[in-house]
């Protein structure tokens, strides 16, 4: 049975860097190859992402105007991975939760892996919501595959429940 606590994004690609410099690309450079202009709450150029590391660092975007939250982090353990609350555009009290791990495959391998979770506090909207950031989720990650040199296709490690999309 499918219930709303049943709703989580999963991710997962390939890219030719090691675990620390993937660690480092999708952290410290994520303002390198985050797609501002398609993913911020101010949709414009010159957004500026930016991730401070550390327990309690905020994920926020910069923009000409000001400074919007999208979330702090919860958990922090450089190379292997990091968690954060998820909220842009929304109050935090609407936070999801978002995971990401860096696993070795090789000196110059590294598999990344999302999870997006915590729809709930979205009430009736949460499967939209899943089902807007599970395509959302793969634009942002390829960009981040893109930056990084590889060109292997996104995974879908699950979806959200009634998609009708599996992993490949």
């Amino acid at each position: 049975m499918n219930t709303q606590t049943d709703l989580v994004v999963r991710k997962s690609v390939k890219v030719p860097l090691s675990q620390e410099a993937a660690f480092r690309l999708f952290t410290d450079g994520i303002g390198s190859w985050w797609p501002g202009i398609t993913h911020s709450v101010a949709g414009s150029a010159g957004v500026e992402v930016v991730m401070e590391g550390g327990v309690g660092g905020r994920v926020f975007e910069r923009t000409p105007d000001g400074t919007e939250i999208w979330g702090t982090i919860t958990a922090w353990d450089p190379p292997r991975s990091f968690s954060t609350t998820w909220h842009p555009g929304n109050d935090a009290a609407l936070a999801t939760q978002l995971s990401i791990w860096f696993v070795a495959e090789g000196p110059n391998a590294t598999r990344v892996e999302l999870d997006h979770r915590g729809w709930e506090v979205h009430g009736k909207a949460a499967a939209d919501r899943v089902i807007g950031y599970d395509t959302g989720w793969d634009t942002v990650l390829g960009q981040f595959v893109e930056r990084a040199g590889g060109t292997g296709r996104l995974r879908r490690r699950a979806t959200a429940p009634g998609s009708g999309r599996f992993a490949a």
